[in-house]
């Protein structure tokens, strides 16, 4: 039986996932990304073929993605996180969607119709604000664990509004927040709800609304601040945080069948 590889490196961490001839995920893998992104890219391979007690050699074909993906020399294409995010959302649903990724640089609304084709796109990546970075520095600006975040939202009591949106300045907010006696489940709330913000901002919704990305798969709450905003129920497929890694996979799985070249 022939095997797909999908490998989603992105400025935080590296995913990877390989499927089988029925597109069941029969291995996967996530470290963070580094700064060799090829050397974390075999990390994760290895790990992977290993786990499933493949070879190099049972892998039909494999297509990178991601913000790092021309530094993967093994793989046999690539195509953009906006084509594989999209491509494994839409594997789950099958409906028109618009599919929201909140990854740790950027974040993503993407837009498909009933067959799975993009009809289109918005991409922020000139802020950290709607961004997993922003939570990051929420964690370190409080001295809390990052894992912490989400249980504390989903305990807190009462909406504190942060105003800014730009990193820097909410993290002398915050230290304001603090110093003003504000609980700190409070304030993680507040800044869940200022992610949720921007990614409204950013774009309306079409059909069923998905969210993919690691982000989510860390901090669910993050869901139920979106249904409120968006007014919409949220889909979130198996495994948000491989979304990409997945739906690289998916076509590289298409490709092969074509007898596609590389690209």
């Amino acid at each position: 039986m022939p095997y797909y590889c999908g490998v989603d490196i992105g400025a935080s961490a590296a995913k990877l996932v390989i499927i089988d001839e029925a597109a069941q995920t029969v291995a996967k893998a996530v470290r963070r990304s580094g700064v060799d992104y090829a050397a974390t890219a075999e990390a994760c391979l290895a790990e992977a073929l290993a786990a499933a007690g493949l070879a190099r050699d049972d892998i039909a074909a494999s297509l990178s993605t991601g913000y790092g993906r021309d530094n993967v020399p093994w793989a046999d294409g690539r195509m953009t996180e906006i084509a594989c995010h999209g491509h494994g959302a839409w594997h789950h649903f099958r409906r028109a969607m618009t599919v929201i990724d909140i990854g740790a640089q950027d974040s993503k609304v993407m837009h498909l119709d009933g067959a799975g084709r993009r009809t289109s796109f918005k991409m922020n990546r000139k802020c950290a604000a709607g961004t997993g970075a922003f939570i990051e520095e929420i964690a370190y600006r409080l001295d809390l664990p990052l894992g912490d975040l989400n249980g504390l939202a989903e305990r807190s009591t009462r909406d504190v509004t942060l105003g800014s949106f730009c990193t820097v300045f909410a993290a002398t907010e915050i230290l304001e927040r603090i110093r003003a006696g504000e609980a700190a489940e409070d304030i993680v709330k507040g800044a869940f709800r200022s992610v949720v913000k921007r990614i409204f901002e950013m774009d309306t919704v079409d059909g069923a609304l998905v969210m993919t990305g690691g982000v989510v798969a860390y901090n669910p709450y993050l869901t139920t601040l979106v249904e409120e905003s968006f007014g919409a129920e949220v889909l979130v497929p198996p495994d948000p945080q491989h979304v990409g890694a997945f739906g690289a996979a998916l076509l590289a799985r298409e490709r092969a069948r074509k007898g596609e070249q590389p690209c």
